[in-house]
């Protein structure tokens, strides 16, 4: 069955102390493009992330948030900026020279100056997050899936609807295709008895401009090619692969058949099957846009 662009999923995996969830979301597009939101800490496991879905996305633009959770058995570490440190001292250095004051400051004086001891996330275990991670877009790739299918059925149903009323319409063609010929004969046939004023026609003669006509006017190879296509149409609905980029070449093709018949016709009748299919087509057109 074909599948949705269109799909939101989410997961939650947890390993050796870390836990992750990640958010996928996608829309419409031409090809793959994965946007990735992640953490500093876990910058390394972007390419593995976008690996697995691409893996399992073959086309849309999908939009995904990686979120590492807080642990409560996650430490603290304290961490000093030495740099900072350094410049604390030579500034008090400075003031004690100055001012004439005596002492040297202590560890403990320095410590408790702003921004030199700070408390600080552990750092992320890149192996721990990495088996979390996976857990986590597994589950978020399976609610995605699960999104786009049961809106790809809903495609499908439309879609075959579509074709159905296609189908139906080039049915009525191929009826009506043999009665603009006999159209014709009679045409020509009034209208040189009129100018002859009674007098009766060449039948040779009007037997060489029906032939001529019929050869401009068949559409029989048009139909033939237009059945075709529709059939391979209906196949790729029910096909459990990426098929959105051969259904639009194949309704390219459809709608280089259909305009072929148009312009060869001067059927009454068959110009009007014609305009209803191709406000069909570009209805199938937008539906497709969503087709993976």
């Amino acid at each position: 069955m074909i599948r949705s662009m269109t799909g939101f999923g989410q997961g939650r995996g947890s390993s050796g102390g870390e836990t992750l969830t990640v958010d996928l979301r996608s829309v419409n597009g031409k090809f793959c493009e994965v946007k990735t939101h992640l953490p500093r800490e876990l910058a390394a496991l972007e390419s593995e992330l976008v690996k697995k879905i691409k893996a399992r996305v073959a086309r849309g633009s999908v939009d995904v948030h990686l979120r590492r959770e807080g642990d409560s058995g996650r430490a603290l570490l304290p961490r000093a900026d030495v740099q900072l440190a350094a410049a604390y001292v030579k500034a008090l250095r400075e003031l004690k020279s100055e001012l004439g004051l005596s002492g040297e400051p202590s560890v403990s004086d320095v410590a408790q100056l702003e921004g030199v001891i700070s408390l600080r996330e552990a750092p992320a275990d890149l192996a721990a997050a990495a088996a979390a991670m996976h857990l986590a877009l597994d589950a978020a790739l399976d609610a995605h899936d699960l999104m786009r299918r049961r809106e790809g059925d809903a495609l499908e149903r439309d879609l075959a609807a579509r074709l159905a009323t296609v189908d139906k319409a080039t049915t009525e063609v191929a009826r009506l295709a043999p009665s603009s010929v006999d159209a014709v004969r009679a045409r020509l046939e009034s209208r040189i008895t009129e100018l002859t004023r009674g007098a009766a026609p060449d039948p040779q003669r009007i037997a060489q401009e029906v032939a001529f006509f019929a050869d401009r006017t068949d559409v029989a190879e048009e139909l033939t090619r237009l059945a075709s296509h529709l059939v391979q149409l209906r196949a790729l609905l029910t096909q459990d692969a990426p098929a959105g980029r051969r259904l639009e070449f194949l309704l390219q093709e459809v709608n280089r058949e259909v305009n072929t018949i148009g312009s060869k016709s001067q059927h009454v009748g068959i110009s009007a099957q014609v305009v209803e299919v191709k406000a069909e087509l570009e209805r199938i057109r937008e539906q497709i846009q969503n087709v993976e």
